[in-house]
This record gives C-alpha cells, sequence and structure tokens, in this order.
C-alpha cells in the first residue's frame, strides 16, 4: 500500500496506550494513568453481581431493577478499582446513552458514587466513580476488603425494536480483576424479539456492459435485515476509496442508477462518497435493498494503467449513536481510457485533456445530475474508517469475541488495544 494511501485512510481503530472515551464530559485516560498501587497487586480483585429484583422482563419505559455489584480485595496489599459494566448481545442497532437506563449508588461500606454511560467505540458502556472525582478517578478498596454497590438498570422508551435480550459484564478498563473474576447477568426483555444483524454486501462485480475491461466497473451494492424490528432513524452509507498506487489527481467517478439513468454520485473529497440515505423503518420485511453503482477513471486522472481499486462501505444510524456497524468491502482493479491521440502535428484543441487547477477533480458531465447535490461528507471523513475489516464476522459476534477475551483476561487492556472492527466485511 502507498504511503499516501494509508495516510487518507480514517482510523477506526484507538492506540492501546491512549483510548478516550464521550462518558458525559469524562474521558478515559491512557491506561498505564491508572496502575494498581502495586504492580504484582494487579488483579486483586473478585467481581460477583446479586440477582436483580424485582425479577421479570425488562420492558421498554417500565419499571427497573436493581442488583448488588460486590468487589472484593482477595489479597493482602490494596488495589485500586475502575469499574466498567459491558451491555453485549442485544441485537442488530446500536445503543445510544437513552436508550438503557443506568444508575449507581454506594452502599453500606463504599462512599458516594457518580454514575456515567460511555460509548467508546460506538457500544453502550457503564461507568462509575467516586463522587466528585473526575472520570479518571477509581475506588481504593482495602487488603481482604470489599466494597459494595446498588446497580439499576431499565430500558428507556427508545430502545430499538430490532434490539431484545442483553448480557450485562462487569470488569475493570484497568485490569485490576483477577482472571475469571469477572461477572455478568443476562437481561429479558418483553416483547421476545429474535434478533438480527444488518447484512451488507457487494455482489456481481465486473465490467460495464460495452466498454473495454478494466476501464469501468459495475456493481450492487445490497442490504439485507435479519431478525425482528425495524431501524428507528434513517442509515447513512459512506464509501471510501482506497487506491493500490498514488495520484495526485485520481479523479474516480462514482454513479448510481436511479429510474433506469446513470446520475453522478457528487463529492467535495475525492476518496470518499455518501450515498443516498436508507429511510426510517427499513426491517426484515423491506426485503433486499439493491444500489446499482459503476466507476470508472475521469479524463483528468493521473493513473496511466491499471490499478487496485478498495471500496469500503460503512452503514451507520443517521442520528444520536452514529458509529459505523456494518459495512462491506470489494477489490478490483480499474484502468484509464486511452489517452485520445491526433496525426496532426499539433493536437486539436478537443483532443488536449488539461488536467484539473484545483486539488479537488471536477466531476465529470455525467456528475452533474448528482444524486447527492450537496455533499460535504460530514460522516465520510470523521475518525472511524479503515480497511482493517476484511474477514470479520458479524459486528455483534465479533463484540461479544473481544468481550469474551476480556473476561478471560480479567481486564480490560486487550479490549481497547484492539477496539473491535465494527462492520462486516465481504
Amino acid at each position: 500500500m502507498s504511503a499516501r494511501t494509508a495516510a487518507l485512510r480514517p482510523f477506526r481503530t484507538a492506540a492501546a496506550t491512549a483510548v478516550v472515551a464521550a462518558v458525559a464530559g469524562t474521558a478515559l485516560m491512557p491506561l498505564s494513568a491508572y496502575a494498581a498501587p502495586a504492580e504484582d497487586n494487579h488483579h486483586a480483585l473478585k467481581l460477583t453481581m446479586s440477582t436483580p429484583a424485582p425479577s421479570g422482563p425488562l420492558t421498554r419505559g417500565g419499571a427497573t431493577e436493581t442488583f448488588e455489584l460486590t468487589a472484593t480485595n482477595t489479597t493482602d496489599k490494596p488495589s485500586s478499582f475502575h469499574p466498567w459494566l459491558l451491555l453485549q448481545d442485544a441485537g442488530a442497532s446500536p445503543l445510544t446513552q437513552s436508550d438503557v437506563i443506568f444508575k449507581v449508588e454506594g452502599g453500606l461500606n463504599a462512599p458516594a458514587t457518580e454514575s456515567s454511560i460511555g460509548q467508546q467505540d460506538g457500544e453502550w458502556q457503564g461507568l462509575f466513580r467516586p463522587a466528585g472525582k473526575t472520570g479518571g478517578e477509581g475506588f481504593e478498596i482495602p487488603a481482604g476488603a470489599k466494597m459494595t454497590w446498588k446497580v439499576t438498570i431499565g430500558l428507556g422508551k427508545s430502545y430499538p425494536t430490532t434490539n431484545g435480550d442483553f448480557k450485562l459484564t462487569a470488569t475493570s478498563y484497568s485490569g485490576e480483576v483477577a482472571q475469571g473474576n469477572t461477572a455478568s447477568l443476562t437481561f429479558k426483555t418483553d416483547p421476545t424479539v429474535k434478533t438480527g444483524k444488518l447484512e451488507t454486501s457487494f455482489k456481481n462485480v465486473g465490467d460495464c456492459k460495452g466498454v473495454p475491461a478494466l476501464q469501468c466497473r459495475e456493481m450492487d451494492l445490497t442490504y439485507r435485515l435479519t431478525g425482528d424490528g425495524e431501524f428507528k432513524t434513517a442509515l447513512h452509507t459512506s464509501l471510501g476509496v482506497y487506491f493500490g498506487t498514488d495520484a495526485k489527481v485520481p479523479n474516480l467517478q462514482l454513479e448510481m442508477l436511479v429510474n433506469g439513468k446513470w446520475q453522478g454520485v457528487s463529492t467535495a473529497d475525492p476518496y470518499n462518497f455518501m450515498l443516498p440515505t436508507i429511510p426510517a423503518g427499513f426491517s426484515a420485511a423491506s426485503g433486499e435493498r439493491v444500489v446499482h453503482l459503476r466507476t470508472s477513471f475521469g479524463p483528468n486522472t493521473d493513473f496511466k494503467k491499471a490499478t487496485d481499486v478498495t471500496l469500503n462501505a460503512g452503514v451507520a444510524l443517521s442520528e444520536g449513536n452514529t458509529t459505523e456497524f456494518s459495512g462491506a468491502e470489494t477489490k478490483f482493479q480499474l484502468a484509464p481510457a486511452p489517452a485520445t491521440t491526433s496525426p496532426s502535428p499539433t493536437p486539436s484543441k478537443s483532443a488536449t485533456t488539461q488536467p484539473s487547477a484545483s486539488a479537488s477533480p471536477s466531476p465529470s458531465s455525467s456528475t452533474t445530475a448528482a444524486v447527492v447535490a450537496a455533499n460535504t461528507n460530514t460522516k465520510a471523513t470523521g475518525s472511524t474508517g479503515s480497511l482493517a475489516h476484511t474477514g470479520a464476522d458479524s459486528n455483534t459476534g465479533l463484540y461479544s469475541g473481544l468481550a469474551a477475551v476480556l473476561v478471560g483476561l480479567g481486564g480490560a487492556a486487550a479490549w481497547l488495544g484492539a477496539r473491535r472492527r465494527r462492520a462486516t466485511r465481504a
């Protein structure tokens, strides 16, 4: 991969040494800032969770349930504790902070406590800390002692209809919990929901009809929801473009078939396009949604020969939690059309192609009837993009797998270092 291409890729992964979460104005600081009082006492804690009360399934906007979370220091040295509750396997839609009710209170042997909801990597996460302290402050549990908190959980009215039962795992984002000593509870929801996922894929990639091989490529981008429910907001799709070799002006042209006619998809960024949104209400009953696309190099391209092109589609909710949660990837070769030459010693004006004067090439004539008239690429140019998604399983499955690693390690360092890849890539 070229250095320029690598530099243009938006990051969807975080450095293992500096992880930041939007936690109601607080942040998760570098893991090194949260070392336990003694290095050899780092994995000192055992967590337990009591049976929630009242028992029974949770309903949207209904009654909450409360359980006790206890952290026991099993060693003869003091230990810090930075609590982290991970909500897993809820369903197809990402969760916003208001979708799940979360509150934590200190008990008889725990100090006054403040709680907040984090969305690191787009996931729902419950956090709490000593009252009046910053987000990076944890609790200190004396040697052989324990602390107990009352944790309240419920469903907000906005809890997605695509989502159902979920698992809540208690651990620490600073690794103070001993291996095998995390704790978890499964919460049932009512009504019962058959959960699924949003499947996105590229299909039927091939040469355009009537155009020489490699000079134009057609493909279908498909969407299908499995399981019950529907998405409560519209869905955005950003399409990232990556090249195997460098070009100052790639001038890639992207077109979409609309009512039997090819229309250009406009963009101010030659490496990112935004496709029209999928309206709210998309569900399994909507069937498979198919977007017909084709791509080629415009006349002002700096590419002189065939190069590898990778298209990376990322799907996100249009509002609320806008982290990409589904997507697809396809790779193919694309070549520019041969330059037009003239037998005359002096080429005619019509046979001379001048490079674009601007850093971003002007769209070809086919883009004048643009599908997206004013494309600011506000989502495509964010910090959530990468090609490190090939071969990934579903977003829910991968998150669960990484959480399992977290549970096995007894801490968050491995999960935070890897930061799960958000989307399924074909």
